[in-house]
């Protein structure tokens, strides 16, 4: 896990609705900044634009998210996701993950489900949905009572809050798609996702730099 995501900030949750749009958008993301990618298993393409990112472009790593059942695991395994993240965690769900040998960050929204994930020896989550859930102000009341649990706030973050949330002691990255818009990719609009990749890597790197 630490050698995942050693030096990540920022990570692209991206919701692809074309397979061919999956490698022209991971180069853009790349070449922005931004070398880990999360490929949420929310389309019928997106199977295919993970086997397909996995295979052309071994430089960036790329996970499965919205994993919900055993058999989004398999797949997932299946077309070489490097590491796997649920929206919530189920006791199935992170028996199936954790038997893999992948990274697995199960998504949580209150300290009883903190407290169960870590119990599973699992100390780095996904609070989702972090905006609607007031993550700000959450992760500040959780920092204390949870030493040692990282959180990746994602949901609802864009470029603005983003920062703010890289500022907290517990939060060492956080996750949104404000860099690969829905218009910019379907126009092809790669120039935009770059320069808007580049704008995140630059908000990871100001944190790390106060760090």
């Amino acid at each position: 896990m630490h050698d995942l995501f050693c030096d990540v900030t920022v990570i692209p949750v991206l919701t692809i609705q074309r397979e061919a749009d999956a490698i022209p958008l991971a180069c853009a993301l790349y070449d922005g900044g931004l070398r880990l990618i999360e490929v949420t298993l929310r389309t019928p393409a997106a199977p295919a634009a993970i086997a397909a990112i996995t295979k052309e472009m071994p430089q960036i790593v790329v996970g499965a998210g919205t994993v919900q059942r055993p058999a989004d695991i398999a797949q997932a395994c299946a077309v070489g996701a490097r590491f796997l993240v649920s929206p919530g965690m189920t006791p199935e769900l992170a028996a199936a993950a954790l038997a893999t040998a992948l990274p697995y960050i199960p998504g949580v929204a209150t300290p009883s489900e903190v407290m169960a994930a870590r119990d599973l020896g699992i100390s780095f989550l996904k609070l989702f949905p972090a905006e609607a859930l007031r993550g700000l102000v959450l992760l500040r009341a959780l920092a204390p009572v949870f030493p040692g649990v990282a959180f990746c706030p994602t949901g609802g973050i864009d470029e603005h809050i983003a920062s703010e949330y890289l500022a907290l002691p517990n939060v060492p990255i956080v996750g949104g798609s404000w860099m690969a818009p829905d218009d910019a990719v379907a126009a092809g609009d790669w120039a935009r996702v770059r320069h808007l990749a580049e704008r995140a890597s630059v908000i990871g790197r100001r944190q790390a730099a106060r760090a």
